[in-house]
């Protein structure tokens, strides 16, 4: 993966619940509407969640095939998996629940809609963009007849497409929507909502892509300033937009600071979404990254190994991301002298892009198998 900036979707689940919707049809939105930090009384809780889930999932399966309560409790279950990082089991229950229903309410109901958002969501996050960009246009072409093109909704899923170019490279599209969606949701919102926080740190995401670092840096400061005052310092977004300010500090080669800001980072999310979770991954890889630019190589592995570990569970062995660990620990173990393992790591992940590239009719870019490319932002 080229070096960029994490950028955050919204959930159909929190769309749901931001404006009003009644029916339960969706993931919730991984990077907003999470809880603080995770105790053990809240992993009993997770758990019953699960539970409970799977249970009315079984009662509504009496219900029959074409059921919409069916439908709700398959994205019920779906969202349990997808906050735990339960990607490959999610899927199915998605796919399942659109076509429900499609069957029962049709293929351009405000509730296809949702559930469209939510399986784009889990495609973008196992990397498969072009599914998850065709999928996304058909969810904002539904949102803008059934709600209107300026509407607050219409914006958040503008802002997920956005997201999807922007994670394929196109950036110039990316940042003609970011600033559309912005546009809207300060014209409904007013300039100093929450939920501005997301498309404030895509756009400066873009930005930072161009290397536009004097235009990225304060749309981050923006965001978490927002953010911090709104959701309080334990929330899943401020690690996002930490993480995202601590690339920049590396740009600059800020270390100490950057470090500081990664480590902030890695403490909320441990503690919001478990220490499994790929979006931990994320953040152990850029710590990662930054001990080895700083010669920090006994620090660096074993936070490279656990990445790896987490990346594999969780996404699959044919990741991008789990490319863009093995690039950087491959590098790491060049500079150390194990040049073996160094080879056979960066072999696979050569062949891994190679396969998502060839998914996709493009080409492996070089910049891919460079390692100062390895951040994930």
């Amino acid at each position: 993966m080229t070096k960029s900036a994490l950028v955050i979707q919204i959930g159909a689940i929190q769309l749901a619940m931001l404006f009003g919707l009644t029916q339960d049809t969706s993931l919730a939105e991984r990077e907003g509407a999470l809880p603080k930090p995770v105790n053990s009384r809240e992993d009993r809780c997770c758990q019953e969640a699960e539970k409970a889930s799977l249970a009315a999932l079984a009662e509504a399966e009496r219900f029959g095939p074409l059921d919409l309560r069916l439908a709700q409790s398959l994205n019920a279950v779906a969202r349990v998996y997808f906050d735990q990082g339960r990607y490959l089991e999610a899927g199915p229950l998605l796919e399942r629940a659109l076509s429900i229903q499609e069957k029962a309410l049709g293929p351009d109901h405000p509730n296809v809609a949702l559930t469209l958002n939510s399986l784009a969501e889990l495609r973008s996050a196992q990397g498969s963009y072009s599914e998850a960009e065709s999928l996304f246009r058909r969810a904002l072409s539904i949102k803008k007849k059934t709600s209107g093109p300026e509407h607050r909704e219409t914006a958040l899923i503008m802002n997920n497409l956005a997201r999807v170019y922007r994670d394929e490279g196109k950036l110039a599209e990316a940042q003609a929507l970011f600033l559309q969606a912005l546009r809207i949701l300060e014209k409904n919102l007013g300039t100093e909502h929450a939920e501005l926080v997301v498309v404030l740190n895509n756009l400066g995401s873009v930005y930072q892509d161009q290397v536009r670092n004097f235009e990225a840096e304060p749309l981050y400061r923006r965001a978490l300033a927002i953010q911090e005052k709104t959701l309080g310092q334990y929330h899943p977004q401020v690690a996002q937009i930490t993480n995202n300010l601590a690339t920049l500090c590396v740009d600059q080669k800020k270390y100490e600071e950057a470090e500081s800001l990664y480590r902030r980072a890695l403490d909320v999310r441990e503690k919001s979404l478990g220490p499994a979770h790929p979006e931990v991954a994320t953040i152990l890889n850029n710590l990662a990254a930054l001990y080895s630019l700083q010669h920090r190589y006994l620090e660096a592995e074993p936070l490279y190994q656990r990445a790896l570990a987490i990346r594999n569970e969780t996404l699959g062995p044919d990741h991008p991301d789990l490319a863009s660990t093995l690039n950087g620990y491959a590098q790491l173990l060049r500079k150390i002298k194990r040049k073996s393992e160094a080879s056979a790591m960066q072999a696979r992940a050569k062949e891994i892009l190679a396969k998502a590239a060839r998914s996709t009719h493009q080409t492996v870019p070089v910049e891919d198998l460079d390692p100062k490319k390895s951040w994930k932002k």
